[in-house]
This record gives C-alpha cells, sequence and structure tokens, in this order.
C-alpha cells in the first residue's frame, strides 16, 4: 500500500469514527458543556501548550551532546516542526522525522541524532507509563480488560525502563528485532542500535544529567496529564486527578496507534470509553475535541519556522563533530 493511500485510509477511518460518535452522541448537550464550561480554566489549560513547549525543548538541549550546541530557540522551534509533522504523521513520526533536521543542520551524524531523538521519546513512553501505573492505582475496577491493561502498563513500564537504563537488555532487543526485521530495514537498525549504544554510553559518563532528563520527563507528562484534568475542570466535571493519571494515558496510547489521522478518532472515543464511570458521552466528545487542541496549536505555531527545515543545508563537517559530553 502506497504512503499516500495509507494517509487517505487513516482520514477516513478518523471521519468514520468521529462519524459513529457524533451519531451516537447529543451534539445539542455537547454544545451546552461547551457553554456551561468555565472560561478561565479552559483558557488556562489551553495556555499550559506554552510551558509543554518550552520544557519539551528544554529536555532536547540537555539530551543532546554538547558537541551539537542546540540553543533554547532551535530547540523550540524543531520541538514546532516536529509537532507541524505529528499533525499529518502517525504515532507521532513527526518526533522522529525531527533527527533529520538535526543532522541536515550537521548539528550530529544521521545514527546518533535518530538515537538522540528515539531516547527522547523512549523517556516520553516511560514517563508516561509510569504515571499510568502509579494513577491506575487509585482507579477501582472489577472488569478483566482493566486488569489486561493495567497488567500490559506495568509489563510496558518495567520494559521501557529496561532498553533506556540498560546496555545489555538495550543490545538482546535490537538483537532480537533485527533477526526478525525485514533485510531492507536491517541497516537502519544497526545505525540506530550503534547511536543508541552512543547515547546510553554519554548517560553513563554523566549520571547527574541523565537524572536530570529523567525528573524532567516525568515533570513533563505530569503537566501533559495535569492540562487534561484542567480541560475536565473546564467543562465542570468531577474526576479525581489520579484517576486522570491513570485513565487519560490509556486514550493518549489509543491514539498513538497508526489506525487514524494524527489519533483522531480513536483518541476521542477512548476518552469516552475510559472516563464513562465519571461523566457522559457528551463530555466526553467534548473533551475529546480539547484533546486534539493539545496537537494543532503547536502546530499552527511551527507553520512559521517550518519552512526553515525544508530547505536546511549541512554545516561544515568540522562544526559538526560531537564531544564527549552527554
Amino acid at each position: 500500500m502506497s504512503p499516500a493511500l495509507k494517509k487517505w485510509l487513516s482520514v477516513a477511518i478518523s471521519l468514520a469514527i468521529l462519524a459513529v460518535i457524533y451519531w451516537r452522541v447529543d451534539l445539542g448537550a455537547m454544545g451546552a458543556v461547551f457553554r456551561a464550561s468555565r472560561p478561565g480554566w479552559l483558557a488556562v489549560s489551553l495556555a499550559m501548550v506554552v510551558p509543554l513547549t518550552l520544557l519539551t525543548a528544554h529536555r532536547l538541549q540537555v539530551l543532546a551532546p554538547r558537541g551539537a550546541r542546540i540553543s533554547l530557540g532551535e530547540a523550540v522551534s524543531l520541538t514546532l516542526a516536529a509537532s507541524v509533522l505529528n499533525v499529518v504523521l502517525p504515532s507521532k513520526m513527526g518526533d522522529v522525522a525531527k533527527s533529520y533536521f538535526i543532522a541536515e543542520r550537521g548539528h550530529v551524524s544521521g545514527a546518533l541524532a535518530l538515537a538522540l531523538v528515539v531516547f527522547e521519546k523512549g523517556w516520553d513512553m516511560l514517563s508516561l507509563l509510569a504515571w499510568c501505573a502509579f494513577g491506575l492505582l487509585f482507579v477501582s475496577r472489577a472488569d478483566p480488560l482493566f486488569w489486561a491493561l493495567a497488567a500490559a502498563i506495568a509489563g510496558g513500564t518495567v520494559l521501557m525502563l529496561l532498553v533506556l537504563g540498560s546496555p545489555r537488555f538495550a543490545a538482546l532487543a535490537f538483537r532480537t528485532v533485527g533477526a526478525r526485521a525485514p533485510a531492507k530495514a536491517r541497516g537502519k537498525l544497526a545505525a540506530l542500535r550503534d547511536g543508541w549504544e552512543e547515547m546510553q554510553r554519554r548517560a553513563s559518563r554523566a549520571p547527574g544529567r541523565a537524572a536530570y532528563v529523567a525528573l524532567v520527563s516525568l515533570v513533563l507528562w505530569f503537566m501533559h496529564l495535569l492540562q487534561i484534568w484542567l480541560f475536565i475542570v473546564a467543562l465542570r466535571a468531577s474526576v479525581p486527578l489520579v484517576a486522570t493519571l491513570g485513565l487519560a494515558p490509556l486514550a493518549i496510547l489509543a491514539g498513538l496507534l497508526p489506525l487514524t489521522f494524527a489519533g483522531v478518532g480513536t483518541r476521542d472515543a477512548a476518552l469516552i470509553f475510559f472516563f464513562r464511570d465519571y461523566f457522559g458521552p457528551a463530555t466526553g466528545a467534548a473533551l475529546g475535541l480539547l484533546a486534539t487542541m493539545r496537537y494543532v496549536m503547536p502546530a499552527v505555531a511551527g507553520l512559521p519556522v517550518f519552512h526553515r527545515y525544508l530547505t536546511v543545508r549541512r554545516e561544515p563537517a568540522e562544526q559538526a563533530a560531537p564531544s564527549a559530553g552527554l
């Protein structure tokens, strides 16, 4: 299947899911939810996009090798440019495309740039799973699906921790995946493995900086989930914050499935399903629209800088040599 066909298929699936949702949800009731919302809290929750973007950029700046010389301003531009692509690419692959921009501007090698960005996304996934596992401890459910998801989240948290923190386990994971990967993908996988090993060596040489990256990632994802909770508060629904920490990540993970356009549809349906004990479908659909705005706003802000990365030229190689620091 061609990439263009896959894209249009994902758009069709998103529209189909939204059509089912809005066919089953009373649109008048959803409009009433927005009319009754708290404007002040709504403004505060949407404005959190700004500190979230800045903190994400700061982490990229800290995580990058010192030789990359990525300023905070450029890290913000890279983050916003990736947000533009995340709107049109599945599973937030725009963040992975950020590695191409970093390499093409001559900061680091392509393999290390890819490992840097995937390493960054690994910390994102670990932090999201960790908060989810913590929050699920306070959510009482009797159905088997909930416990299956809780077990999967706990297992995923341990797995991500090992892949990020254990060179031996990471090497085993790369060997296992490489043995099953198509022949044409093994070269790229080997390059990613080499870059990953370099990132882990840099982390081992600067454990304080690595711990700081972990802390920033946990704070960053707490703020992401706090934003969703503030959306709920703005919509005058009542959900404990700890329950949001457990349930909102499940909806975010559903949105990462490469089935729909930028997670639209699957994320909305998941929010309605997982929060069904706390509010009705109309509020859930309204929350889905606000959750989509979390991705649309940075993408719109990234449009003015995105063109810079479409015409990048590699800087002189001597300026791109990585340093020995993390």
